[in-house]
């Protein structure tokens, strides 16, 4: 095979990765911090995606901007917005279930997942048909043979890396990291010792879920295109990403998004029909699951699952 091409499936797989990890790391923030499987969080990334188009347009009617400063302001609204929406749903809803049934978490954050899916498709306007997701990144193309190096792809893989890097910082070298990590260890010593355990909850999944707005809007920019459906399957991705990886470290979640991404890339070349790429990965995810249930990188039991 041309080498060249090959480089451009690892290009393509890499930013696949990117994305898939993203949305693994907030899976593993969730049950990281209080032993919680949010299924919802595919359509959180989906919502965000959202929030950023309508910002864009909004943007766009109401004064002339630059195409980049669009994206920043976008990328701003929408990280804040689903922050808020995480917090929400940690202090309604999955806080106040925290000594209930895990069959009960887990239905309610697939009924939230529904509710929120179904509200864009019926209240975004014309919200059923896929959108056009606004081309605000420089389109240039660098070109070496069969490569084709698309520099708003840089651009991506190198923003979502650095997201990453930052959150890692953050539960790693900071106090709020600190009684992240202490809540995460043992919830009850961690009050003893003075941890607002409620607060830090809602900052962890306000932190996953700003995460996954970025995730929506790298997917929208990428593809140049959303749909009200999009995080069913990203979030059925991220959380197998996130339990074949490890579900509870964060390295485990980064490994499993862009291994998940280099099995469908595989399953692309191997495959003439586009769609059998999926079923391969799935496969071979199923496989590893069996071989190896704690994950690649083990830190915690699902428990709760």
């Amino acid at each position: 095979m041309d080498p060249g091409l090959i480089g451009q499936y690892v290009v393509n797989g890499l930013m696949l990765g990117m994305i898939y990890a993203m949305v693994a790391v907030g899976f593993t923030l969730f049950f990281g911090v209080l032993d919680v499987i949010k299924f919802s969080h595919g359509d959180v990334v989906m919502v965000g995606a959202f929030v950023a188009l309508a910002t864009v347009v909004g943007s766009q009617i109401v004064c002339e901007a630059s195409p980049m400063l669009l994206l920043l302001v976008a990328a701003a609204v929408a990280a804040l917005a689903m922050a808020a929406l995480g917090a929400a749903i940690a202090r309604f809803l999955v806080l106040p279930m925290r000594n209930a049934p895990p069959l009960n978490t887990l239905l309610m954050t697939l009924m939230l997942g529904l509710a929120l899916r179904e509200s864009v498709r019926l209240f975004y306007p014309n919200g059923s048909n896929p959108k056009p997701f606004p081309r605000l990144l420089p389109a240039d193309t660098y070109s070496f043979g069969a490569l084709a190096l698309r520099l708003d792809s840089m651009i991506l893989l190198v923003t979502g890396l650095l997201a990453i890097i930052v959150v890692h910082a953050v539960i790693n070298r900071t106090k709020l990291g600190l009684a992240i990590r202490a809540v995460a260890q043992d919830p009850e010593t961690a009050r003893v010792m003075g941890v607002n355990f409620e607060r830090t909850v809602m900052i962890t999944f306000g932190m996953g879920s700003a995460l996954a707005a970025l995730a929506g809007i790298t997917n929208g920019l990428y593809y140049n295109e959303v749909n009200f459906s999009m995080g069913l399957l990203l979030g059925v991705i991220g959380f197998s990403a996130a339990v074949v990886g490890g579900l509870g470290s964060i390295y485990g979640a980064i490994l499993g998004g862009f291994l998940f991404a280099a099995l469908q890339t595989v399953g692309a070349v191997w495959f003439s029909v586009p769609a059998y790429k999926d079923v391969f990965a799935f496969a071979v995810v199923i496989v590893m699951m069996a071989w190896k249930p704690t994950g690649l990188i083990a830190e915690k039991s699902a428990e709760r699952v």
